[in-house]
């Protein structure tokens, strides 16, 4: 009686197994080949997902402590040669920089004044199309006629008036778009008893813009700390919300790193913190990044170490024991 009962059983977890592996393998991605015997890079499962993009909605109540902090995402790092990659976009792979500009002139994507002779963000005001045609520009000095050349990243399409991506500019701009500053929020949520990080904000930075171009050509970089400062908040183009960006990271996987397999979209590697950042400078009563203080490398190294170990501590310092 005793055996008759456990085939009965092992008969149901069998059905009930088979059942479930039928469920889920309707819900699960595509086949790693596509039918015609290619890669399938691209999924509808990915689209469907960019668009339920899971959040945690922190309550105010539960955070104790929060601090604003600047970081610059310098692509020419190994690590973050992912989000470089491929410079020139192809039909499966494109850089994170071609990815936010696609999705500005034809997505939708909304982006943000950056504070005059400041890099913080002004999320009250958008860029308008003609600001965006005049932000994302080459500029280079003309020694024969003793003036700025000026070729426009995004053009007018003659045909349909719409916004659209040079392709005669795009690849000389790209190649020289190496830096993003991001803005990020650190906090301590007392309900789940951790810190978090959360990306706020991400702005490209491009040197060679009209503004940069003249300092270096007709009136000479200054390199002084009060120069330098000057030169960077000048590169910084305008800002990104990352929440509203996300849906479009979530539609992209990264170029694979040595992993023709890798199935990595940009949304999960900014997720899993996969790039290398350093610190710019935080949220202070002086309202001063790093550069604008400290003129020697050596004081910039030892308060940038200063504020990330006091980060860290943060968290410990919040218990009691």
């Amino acid at each position: 009686m005793k055996l008759i009962k456990s085939t009965i059983i092992i008969a149901f977890s069998l059905v009930v197994t088979g059942l479930s592996s039928q469920n889920v393998s309707k819900g699960s991605p595509q086949p790693f080949f596509s039918p015609n015997g290619n890669v399938a890079i691209q999924t509808d499962q990915m689209n469907a997902l960019a668009d339920t993009i899971a959040k945690i909605n922190h309550r105010a109540d539960d955070i104790e402590w929060s601090r604003i902090v600047y970081r610059v995402i310098d692509m020419r790092e190994k690590q973050n040669n992912q989000l470089y990659f491929p410079v020139t976009p192809n039909e499966k792979y494109k850089s994170l920089f071609r990815l936010i500009l696609e999705a500005t002139v034809n997505g939708g994507l909304k982006a943000y004044e950056k504070k005059d002779f400041d890099i913080q963000p002004r999320w009250d005001a958008s860029l308008s199309t003609q600001r965006l045609e005049e932000t994302f520009l080459i500029a280079d000095y003309d020694t024969v006629n003793m003036n700025v050349r000026k070729t426009n990243l995004i053009e007018k399409d003659p045909l349909t008036n719409m916004p659209v991506i040079s392709s005669y500019a795009y690849t000389d701009f790209a190649s020289k778009q190496t830096k993003f500053l991001i803005q990020e929020i650190v906090f301590f949520n007392k309900h789940y008893s951790r810190m978090y990080t959360k990306i706020i904000g991400i702005a490209p930075i491009y040197i060679y813009n009209e503004t940069n171009v003249t300092n270096m050509f007709m009136l000479g970089l200054n390199k002084s700390g009060e120069g330098i400062w000057n030169f960077f908040q000048s590169s910084v183009l305008c800002w990104y919300l990352f929440d509203e960006l996300r849906p479009f990271l979530a539609k992209q996987y990264v170029i694979p790193n040595g992993n023709e397999t890798q199935r990595l979209t940009f949304d999960e590697f900014f997720a899993q913190k996969l790039y290398y950042s350093y610190l710019l400078g935080d949220g202070n009563m002086l309202d001063k990044m790093l550069l604008q203080t400290y003129n020697d490398a050596e004081s910039i190294r030892r308060e940038q170490k200063r504020i990330e170990t006091e980060l860290l501590n943060v968290e410990q310092d919040l218990w009691e024991y």
